[in-house]
């Protein structure tokens, strides 16, 4: 087959979140044409989520090659590494505060990430409103893509990074993706500090952890005065509709949700039932372990389409270091082929490594805090 150099071909990019924009970024600073295909009507029709930490290693390195990470730093927290763990009864077992000028994983929140990374595409390079359907063409490309909208085009790579529920993934492999037993239930609250004073003092400036071996508890701090708390829990993944209950039946989940929690210290329960707003059910799936596939000329994944693992503060790095990787490979190879070959060569290693180190990790997440590990009220600890 004829494979194409990256400069004369059609480079697709399937979805607009941090591993999709990062890739079209830094192919687009080596002079390489590209083309990103997100779903969404627009950039600002949804939530973008919550708060990132991006390491050193891979989610700032990849921002360094796209020339934005003075940018990132100038809207990073530092302060938000800040981690306590506290048990079931509200005491604090350990306090993690980061050193003065630490900048090893400051966090940011999702959406100034994204809106940090359109900003710096040109005008047009994201196409709006276009759900992927499929990936079709011959194995010699090139590759037609059809959008829900009954429109298509053409490309001579297809790169997916449209997340856990890939489209594309279809055209290399027949993995999809299995639901962990863990879901979790996210709650937010705004303006924290002056409606829930108390919130922000147990929480701090970055994130706080309980569990008590059968549910957990993560609460995280966004800018400007947001909260977000993520209910951990091991239930089946239709538990709302078994239950009865519908999303909108915040009241109704609430009250099973003391029910559960029932036993936590009045100061907690206040993280679980005044929130701003309805509750989200997000239930955790993961692809197989491992996860690979033969290579398919035209088509490769970064990120969650990839390597779909559970949320233990690697997704978006991980995804980010892919999109990094992969731009810079075309950037010095001469085929397209040649420049896949050797990012999947990489890249699948390193996620199967990742992967079966992290597989079923999430129910750490509800594991109770060894006593012997925090015997006395815990201090602080840099």
């Amino acid at each position: 087959m004829h494979s194409p150099t990256p400069r004369e071909a059609r480079i697709a990019v399937i979805g607009a979140g941090p591993g999709g924009l990062t890739c079209a970024r830094v192919l687009r600073r080596h002079g390489i044409p590209v083309t990103v295909y997100d779903r969404d009507p627009d950039a600002h029709s949804r939530d973008q989520g919550g708060s990132l930490d991006l390491h050193e290693e891979d989610g700032q390195r990849a921002l360094r090659e796209a020339g934005l990470l003075a940018e990132f730093f100038a809207l990073a927290r530092p302060e938000g590494q800040e981690a306590r763990l506290l048990d079931a009864t509200g005491r604090l077992l350990d306090h993690h505060l980061p050193d003065e000028g630490d900048t090893a994983r400051p966090e940011i929140d999702r959406g100034q990430l994204r809106d940090l990374l359109l900003r710096s595409l040109d005008a047009g390079t994201v196409h709006w409103g276009r759900a992927l359907r499929s990936v079709s063409g011959p194995a010699d490309g090139p590759r037609t893509l059809e959008f829900a909208d009954g429109t298509t085009a053409g490309a001579d790579l297809v790169i997916g990074a449209d997340g856990a529920f890939s489209r594309v993934r279809a055209a290399v492999s027949p993995a999809t993706p299995r639901y962990t037993g863990i879901g979790f239930l996210e709650a937010w609250f705004d303006d924290v500090e002056t409606a829930h004073p108390e919130l922000s003092e147990l929480v701090g400036r970055g994130s706080a952890h309980v569990a008590d071996g059968e549910r957990g508890l993560f609460a995280q701090r966004g800018s400007g005065g947001r909260l977000r708390v993520y209910l951990v829990r091991r239930v089946p993944v239709d538990w709302m509709a078994a239950s009865g209950l519908r999303p909108d039946d915040t009241e109704g989940i609430r009250a099973r949700l003391l029910d559960e929690y029932g036993a936590w210290s009045p100061e907690l329960l206040r993280l679980i039932t005044d929130n701003d707003g309805p509750y989200v059910d997000r239930p955790i799936f993961a692809l197989p372990v491992p996860h690979t596939w033969e290579h398919t000329p035209g088509v490769t994944l970064l990120g969650d389409a990839a390597h779909l693992m559970p949320p233990l503060g690697v997704g978006v790095n991980l995804a980010m270091l892919d999109a990094c990787e992969l731009a810079l490979a075309l950037a010095r190879a001469t085929t397209l082929d040649e420049a896949v070959r050797d990012y999947e060569r990489t890249m699948l290693a390193r996620s199967t490594n990742l992967a079966r180190r992290l597989e079923g990790a999430t129910g750490h997440l509800l594991s109770t805090p060894d006593p012997a590990e925090h015997p006395q009220p815990a201090h602080t600890r840099r």
